[in-house]
């Protein structure tokens, strides 16, 4: 599976680098520059079809919706599992808690104290 994942990884970067250096050539565009740019715009559409290539191998992976609101943030996805996980172990101590007094009234009932 990681090797989906580095494999769009891959092609993801190449495709960003060529976006960079088109932007450069576009704002500073002169004439004799037309072949170049062209070069990069054919590199850009078989960039595209690189990365559709990859969503192949992916069909099957779901991203929560809240990964792409941390992504729009500005803020790294890595930390939504973190929060996510940190949340699981807080709502999992408060059930522990409400067992153990749950255990603790049960065992006062079933000795007649409450």
């Amino acid at each position: 599976m990681a090797d989906k994942f580095d494999n769009l990884e891959e092609h993801l970067e190449k495709f960003v680098e060529n976006i960079r250096q088109l932007g450069i050539i576009v704002s500073d565009f002169q004439p004799s520059s037309q072949a170049g740019l062209n070069q990069k715009l054919n590199f850009m559409v078989a960039g595209l079809q690189d990365i559709d290539k990859c969503r192949q191998q992916l069909h099957d992976l779901t991203v929560p919706l809240e990964v792409f609101d941390y992504i729009d943030q500005g803020r790294n996805p890595q930390l939504y599992t973190k929060e996510c996980l940190e949340r699981a172990l807080a709502k999992n101590e408060q059930v522990k808690g409400k067992i153990d007094t749950m255990k603790i009234l049960n065992a006062g009932a079933k000795q007649g104290r409450v």
